[in-house]
């Protein structure tokens, strides 16, 4: 993203000025723009559990503030559960439509882009083939996600669809990403 002038400036609802500052800051500090997100969860029963989310560290310091988000994951009757939340796969689906939006939102409002209206819907396939471990050649999650947008803007639909593919959570989906699993007998 671009720096802006010091004046104030907001566009699509995200104030410009503040976000060329954020650039500058970063620009002459890296450091600041290293982040560490935390969630903790507990197992309820069956294939419902809950997810605590808070603090998280960015721009050289812990977060501690802001108010606790709490998240149930279920699973639909279907897959054995009773529909006490999204279930995980769902969740993502929602993770990458918040975030696929929210960037297209911010690196719009950085290039001076104005939207009126973003509205997506995400499908995604999946096999339970892989899961259940019946057939190794099956992946246990995802085969395709489809994301579509509805945008209202002057932009063109290609110039759209490169700010939402600068996602944090689009590139965490379409690339590996090493997962460590530790797991503590207690």
């Amino acid at each position: 993203m671009k720096s802006t002038t010091d004046q104030e400036t907001v566009i699509n609802g995200v104030n410009v000025s503040q976000l060329g500052q954020t650039v500058d800051a970063v620009k002459g500090d890296p450091g600041l723009a290293k982040f560490r997100f935390h969630c903790t969860n507990r197992w309820i029963n069956g294939g419902h559990n809950r997810s605590t989310i808070q603090s998280f560290y960015g721009a050289g310091r812990e977060h501690t503030e802001r108010p606790q988000f709490v998240m149930d994951c279920g699973e639909p009757p279907v897959l054995l559960g009773s529909d006490e939340g999204a279930n995980p796969v769902e969740y993502i689906l929602n993770a990458l439509a918040g975030c696929m939006t929210t960037t297209m939102i911010y690196h719009a409002a950085a290039r001076g882009i104005k939207l009126e209206s973003v509205e997506s819907e995400l499908q995604g396939e999946l096999d339970l083939q892989g899961f259940l471990q019946l057939k190794d050649d099956i992946r246990k999650g995802y085969q395709l996600v489809t994301v579509k947008f509805k945008v209202k803007s002057d932009a063109s639909a290609e110039q759209l669809e490169e700010l939402a593919r600068n996602s944090p959570v689009f590139d965490i989906v379409t690339n590996p990403v090493p997962v460590n699993v530790h797991v503590e007998k207690i």
